[in-house]
This record gives structure tokens, C-alpha cells and sequence, in this order.
């Protein structure tokens, strides 16, 4: 009984410390998905930005350009990767059955595969723009010039595909890639406008 009672003397002891951890947890939460919503209203698909990124709110707090650039560019590869893979399976399907359309979603593939490579070598090359430190201005223009040319690229290849399947009637295949490809294109959208932010960021802070 002695010990029974000892045991929820300790227990009401740290109470106090776990509701104040899961308010502070909580709060954290709050202040990072509020940083990221009043970003996310600056681009150009606002709703699909703060879905996107969600996933990414509780893993750290984003409370910097870069932060927002990296989970931004994350958010891309992902849909992009998740594309690919469901266009690779349709082309198995299609390349006996329906020539014609087999060749326009391969060539949609192929568009959809280099956007995977550019977004991943984006990323990178936005974690050697953080390493680079206080490097000469030549260094800097070189490493953000990279960064947005892949990111360009990559949104490039998915509106070169999303062209392909114009107006609105069409097959319920075409209909649902050009869904996956068409968001391909606005979560790199995204990523794109949060780098531009990101690069006049570290721009400012070069300032003498």
C-alpha cells in the first residue's frame, strides 16, 4: 500500500512537467504551421502548398527561408517520385495494347524522370549552399544560380506534360495523369517561389 502510494506521489510530481512539455510541444506546432501558412499564401497555389508541407511541419521547425526551400523541394520530389512510379506501371500496360498512347505517356515519363533527377540535385545543391558559409559573392551567385536553374527545369519537364493531354475530354487514364503531372507542376511551383525567397535571404545577409 506504502509503496502503491509513493508511486502516485512521484506520478502527481511530474505532471506539471508533462503538461508543460505538450504545451510547449504544442505550441511549437502552432508557431511553425502558422510560419509556414503565411508563406504559403505567397505563391501562386496557396491551399496545395499548406497540404503539401503539413507532412512536414512536426519533423522540425521551419522557421527560416531554407527551411522552407528544403521541405518545399522535398514536397516536389515526392509527388514527383510518386508519379514516375505510376506512370511506369502504365506504360507496362499500354505498350502491346494502345501504341499511341503508349508513346505519349512514355514521352511523359521521360519528362517526369528528369524532373525527379533535377528536384534531387536541386536539394543537394541547396544543402552545399549552406555549407558554403561566407564564401565569396561569385560562390554564392554560382551555387543559387544552379538551385534555380534545376528547379526551373523540373517545373519545365511537368508543364511540357501537362500540354500534352490539352482541353478536357479524354480517357480516364489521361485524365488522371495529367492530374498526378499537373500537380507535379504546382507543388514545383511552389518550391520555386519559396527559393526565390530563400536566395534574396541570403542575399540580404551578405549586405555590408
Amino acid at each position: 500500500m506504502a509503496a502503491n502510494n509513493k508511486l502516485i506521489l512521484v506520478l502527481l510530481s511530474l505532471l506539471p512537467l508533462i503538461i508543460y512539455s505538450t504545451a510547449a510541444t504544442s505550441s511549437k506546432d502552432y508557431d511553425t504551421k502558422a510560419y509556414v501558412d503565411s508563406w504559403c499564401r505567397t505563391t501562386l497555389y496557396p491551399n496545395l502548398c499548406v497540404r503539401s508541407m503539413s507532412r512536414y511541419v512536426r519533423s522540425r521547425a521551419m522557421q527560416n527561408p531554407r527551411d522552407l526551400a528544403r521541405f518545399a523541394l522535398k514536397a516536389s520530389l515526392f509527388r514527383a517520385k510518386y508519379t514516375k512510379t505510376f506512370l511506369l506501371k502504365e506504360v507496362k500496360n499500354l505498350e502491346t495494347l494502345k501504341p499511341h498512347s503508349y508513346a505519349l505517356i512514355h514521352d511523359c515519363l521521360t519528362q517526369i524522370r528528369d524532373s525527379v533527377n533535377q528536384l534531387s540535385l536541386a536539394i543537394a545543391e541547396l544543402d552545399r549552399v549552406n555549407r558554403i558559409g561566407r564564401k565569396s559573392q561569385e560562390d554564392l551567385d554560382w551555387h543559387i544560380n544552379n538551385l534555380q536553374t534545376w528547379t526551373s527545369t523540373a517545373l519545365t519537364d511537368a508543364e511540357t506534360c501537362v500540354s500534352q493531354f490539352p482541353g478536357r475530354r479524354m480517357s480516364k487514364l489521361k485524365a488522371t495523369i495529367k492530374g498526378k503531372v499537373k500537380n507535379v507542376e504546382e507543388t514545383t511551383s511552389n518550391a520555386l517561389a519559396f527559393i526565390e525567397h530563400y536566395a534574396a535571404a541570403r542575399y540580404r545577409a551578405r549586405r555590408p
